[in-house]
């Protein structure tokens, strides 16, 4: 070949590349470029490519989204992270919106600013896991509500006052997580009001189911009168014999009569008398003046045989001075609750 045209082609491929390599350089700088002031979740998105903003947004999107979002309620703090929540977004897709964001044309006499342009930051998260987190708070905040009770003794009568309860709407609550980890503007510090729950029974019910009590203290003879849970009066009563013992435990009066029919048990205690019947009044009762029937034949009422009082002497029966058995029998209505112990 001859030397000079070689040395012609030399010089041409020499000058292609001195073309082409400057090309290729070009083309890479020329990537295109976010346009100013735009930013995402207040990150800085300006005048970086998709890969540059991608690389950014991974870097620092989950500082500012991540946080957890943390429930105040009833005094008690509850706080869901972000990887129970699931919470994810997709950095690619925020970048490349960016990308796509038109500058805003500066205005003559505007100050040479461009407007600032906010990418809307796409979360996904568990609506599963917000209502776990939802009803892990209202079993955490919630109380339940206490009904008044009454503690029965034979001295004394303990009344428990009722106390409110609240619980926690978890369908208001999840949906105010639901809309803090779907936007990553949104406060994460939230307060949730609870609902208050009231007693189903309180202190004036109990009251009116315990109005009157009447307790039996067989060991010292006395019977008390309760009237509203408090001490009302004492009275010395006669209880049955060891072979006949007063029965223990709650009962309520049944019945009540004036000068009742005594129904004389058929035992040996009773004489020739067993299993018939007496008249009320009759010299021959001994249920004297007033009865309160218990259960089982036993009851309240008085007797002639004064002497007995204070001591175990009866067929179960409960007996009193005629005078305390009139007084008592008044005061006392029929469904109250008698406790003999």
């Amino acid at each position: 070949m001859n030397p000079s045209r070689c040395a012609r082609r030399l010089a041409v491929a020499g000058i292609l590349a001195l073309v082409v390599l400057p090309a290729s350089t070009a083309v890479a700088q020329d990537a295109p470029r976010i346009a100013p002031t735009v930013s995402a979740a207040g990150i800085d998105l300006s005048g970086l490519t998709v890969d540059e903003a991608f690389a950014r947004l991974n870097a620092r999107l989950g500082a500012v989204v991540g946080r957890p979002v943390v429930v105040h309620v009833a005094g008690r703090r509850f706080a869901l992270d972000a990887k129970t929540a699931k919470l994810s977004w997709n950095a690619r897709a925020i970048a490349t919106a960016a990308l796509a964001v038109t500058p805003v044309p500066v205005t003559p006499g505007g100050g040479g600013a461009a407007a600032d342009a906010l990418i809307a930051v796409p979360l996904r998260h568990s609506k599963l896991a917000v209502r776990a987190f939802a009803a892990q708070v209202a079993a955490g905040a919630s109380r339940a509500p206490r009904d008044a009770s009454v503690e029965l003794g034979i001295h004394h009568q303990r009344l428990r006052r009722a106390h409110t309860g609240f619980t926690v709407d978890q369908a208001a609550l999840a949906a105010k997580v639901d809309a803090a980890l779907g936007d990553a503007s949104a406060p994460h510090a939230l307060s949730q009001r609870v609902t208050t729950v009231y007693p189903a029974i309180n202190a004036n019910d109990v009251l009116r189911t315990y109005g009157t009590i009447i307790t039996v203290e067989k060991a010292t003879f006395r019977l008390r009168l309760f009237k509203r849970l408090k001490l009302s009066k004492t009275y010395p009563v006669a209880v049955g014999q060891p072979a006949y013992p007063t029965p223990e435990g709650h009962f309520h009066i049944q019945d009540k009569q004036v000068n009742p029919v005594w129904s004389v048990p058929n035992s040996p205690w009773a004489g020739e008398l067993g299993g018939t019947t007496v008249a009320g009044g009759s010299a021959a009762n001994p249920l004297k003046a007033r009865w309160m029937g218990i259960a089982d034949g036993v009851g309240i009422h008085g007797t002639g045989e004064d002497w007995s009082i204070g001591s175990a002497a009866s067929h179960g029966c409960i007996r009193m001075h005629v005078a305390d058995v009139e007084d008592l029998y008044p005061r006392v209505p029929v469904g109250t609750t008698v406790i003999i112990h």
